[in-house]
């Protein structure tokens, strides 16, 4: 007997609830990936300077290692960011940069959210 079909944890978190917030802002029309935090703090980071190394991001955000290397992998694949590796001297060095994709997409997310306040605000 087949089992039903169950959603993964990231199908599920990407789907919003059929609300309507007020003019373009609904909620599912909200970048679930730009939205959590870390990465959210990410992509602003690098929309404010060309390019950010690894170790200057884990110190703006104050994350671990990890925590950072897992939040920027997510926003590389789907394109909102870049990322040269290379070397100074023998040490590795990765630098991180915002895509046009990226800055259009954190534009739209910043749009979603000041439409939002501004239904909010009018309630």
């Amino acid at each position: 007997m087949a089992q039903p079909k169950r959603k993964t944890q990231a199908a599920a978190a990407n789907e919003a609830p059929d609300v309507v917030l007020g003019g373009a802002a609904e909620a599912r029309d909200l970048d679930r990936v730009i939205h959590q935090p870390v990465r959210l703090a990410l992509v602003s980071a690098l929309a404010v300077n060309d390019e950010l190394s690894f170790g200057d991001l884990k110190s703006l955000l104050g994350v671990s290692d990890g925590n950072l290397s897992v939040h920027a992998r997510k926003l590389e694949d789907v394109g909102y960011v870049t990322c040269e590796k290379g070397f100074v001297g023998r040490s590795p060095r990765s630098v991180y940069s915002l895509t046009k994709e990226g800055r259009a997409s954190l534009d739209r997310y910043v749009s979603h959210m000041e439409a939002v306040i501004g239904a909010v605000r009018q309630s």
